[in-house]
């Protein structure tokens, strides 16, 4: 049995609540190491390279917040944080500098502002993921937003999810623009249809034994099982006690789902779904995804008649908590206090109408995040890095902004949009093997010195035709980087890496065309109303 098995047949990772008040008044050297894990159950995590100091991790089931939660967050983070929040791929927000005497304080503010930091960490389903736009997008096929509630519902505070073999992603998005890399996931259903001859059954094909870390990028793979969303919940639900019961637990580096699938193999896995749910399941539909990757950072058509949604990059998902508390104004003052995270490491304000859309374009602030971000920030992303995370070997948001500006200055305008993508370890939390380009931190010895450095690879995808990314460089020093992307990145797109021919997107029933397109280029572009 390995360590954290140990621990976890000792007691529950959620039981550790208990002693949160003792510890908060004890200290955090008082606190035993078993303790350090169970605590990561509640989204704290303990820094090596900050010490005495937590991470606190906020799920936000599908991105989706208001502008009196990231008020609330931003306090928190001025109060009893270092001022910094940290927006991640996986549509939450990452606290730092927390000390362990202010955690039940902060635990209780968060209530009041109905967040919560609960299986954040460790062996439990993660912040459930879908489309940052969904019920916003006039090309969505369908809505996850309540697949997503649903699940988030069974999963928090029950212990019979708190001691999965590892950690399980799970996403659902009804969009066809491939902004979530669902083949990354534990668990995903993507949006596919039968056709029934006089009309199409939209619903779900479901994938599973997606990830990144533990190995690298292993692709999702078909159940075949298309699922109407009456059934998406039950059929995730199993999953899961399947996993739950069955996944192996001896060794953690070959503990995620992926590692059962390949096991049991699909049709097993698929036969074993059927079992616990009673009924025999659709095979998989057709899948309704375009082709093209989109990241909704722009100014956008919603569905909604009059209404528009405006995506604001946050350089490498930094930013500070006086700024977040300025966005929270604005989504109050120009929408409905809404306010949506992306995978792409940006905000979303939706339900800005037609008249005061002009008028948020204007406001400083929108200016500085940028809505219309240049080919190559728009698709920057990045892990947290050495300065904050106990796994990263390099520091990697600050090289990540050098480096562009570098580049800014030296290719400017030539640069076609393509994804640059920062992972500070093999967990590959910067989702650098999905990207254009994906650069890996590592150690590595040049005249006799170590120094930081990164492997480079290129070509990797998730969506309907996702390709495994191609290590083409290693041990590339950090310092000579800028150099090495600027013979590089002139050259290389992802139609040049892999061409996909254009994928008809079929159209719901009922569903109104998009009326608008997001922004491009430098300069803002007037919006058609």
């Amino acid at each position: 049995m390995n360590k954290i098995e140990a621990i976890k047949s000792e007691r529950d990772g959620l039981s550790v609540r208990d002693m949160i008040a003792h510890y908060a008044e004890a200290g955090w050297e008082s606190i035993p190491e078993d303790d350090i894990q169970r605590l990561k159950w509640y989204g704290l995590f303990l820094r090596n390279p900050t010490p005495g100091h937590f991470m606190l991790r906020v799920r936000l089931p599908g991105g989706r917040t208001t502008s009196a939660q990231l008020e609330a967050l931003g306090n928190l983070a001025l109060q009893y944080g270092n001022g910094v929040i940290d927006v991640t791929t996986r549509q939450q927000v990452q606290l730092r500098h927390l000390t362990i005497e202010h955690v039940p304080t902060v635990f209780a503010k968060l209530e009041e502002a109905g967040l919560t930091s609960l299986q954040t960490g460790m062996d439990s389903v993660r912040n459930i993921m879908t489309c940052p736009v969904a019920g916003l997008n006039p090309n969505e096929l369908l809505e996850g937003t309540d697949i997503v509630r649903a699940l988030n519902e069974e999963i928090l505070g029950n212990p019979a999810y708190t001691n999965l073999p590892r950690k399980c992603n799970i996403a659902v998005t009804g969009c066809p623009d491939n902004c979530l890399h669902t083949e990354t996931q534990d668990i995903a259903l993507v949006p596919a249809y039968h056709d029934l001859g006089h009309d199409k059954c939209y619903g779900y094909n479901v994938l599973v034994g997606g990830k990144l870390g533990s190995g690298g990028y292993r692709i999702a793979g078909s159940l075949d099982i298309f699922v109407n969303p009456a059934q998406a919940f039950e059929v995730c639900r199993a999953l899961l006690h399947i996993y739950r019961d069955h996944g192996p637990r001896e060794n953690r580096t070959q503990a995620r789902l992926a590692f059962l699938v390949e096991a049991w193999g699909e049709k097993r896995l698929r036969h074993e779904v059927e079992i616990r749910i009673g009924r025999t399941l659709l095979a998989a539909g057709v899948d309704a995804r375009g082709a093209a990757e989109r990241d909704h950072i722009g100014i956008f058509r919603q569905k909604q008649r009059g209404m528009n949604y405006i995506g604001l990059k946050l350089l490498v998902g930094r930013v500070k908590a006086a700024e977040l508390l300025n966005i929270a104004a604005l989504a109050a003052r120009y929408g409905t206090g809404e306010v949506r995270l992306s995978p792409a490491q940006a905000l979303i304000i939706p339900h800005v109408s037609d008249r005061l859309v002009g008028e948020l374009a204007e406001e400083p602030l929108v200016k500085q995040f940028a809505y219309n971000p240049s080919a190559l920030y728009k698709g920057l992303v990045s892990c947290v890095g050495s300065d904050y995370c106990n796994l990263a070997v390099i520091e990697t948001k600050s090289r990540a902004v050098e480096t562009a500006r570098v580049l800014e200055r030296k290719l400017g305008d030539s640069l076609k949009p393509i994804t640059l993508h920062w992972s500070g370890c093999p967990a590959g939390c910067g989702n650098h093997l999905v990207a254009d380009i994906g650069l890996l931190g590592k150690k590595a010895k040049v005249d006799g010195k170590v120094i930081d450095a990164v492997d480079v690879f290129v070509g990797g995808r998730s969506g309907p035709d996702p390709k495994i990314a191609t290590k083409i460089m290693e041990d590339v020093p950090c310092d000579r980087l800028p150099a090495v992307l600027e013979t590089l990145m002139p050259y290389h797109t992802r139609e040049k890496m892999h061409r996909v021919r254009g994928r008809a997107v079929p159209k719901a029933t009922g569903q109104a065309p998009a009326s608008g397109n997001g922004t491009m280029g430098r300069t803002p572009q007037p919006l058609p109303v």
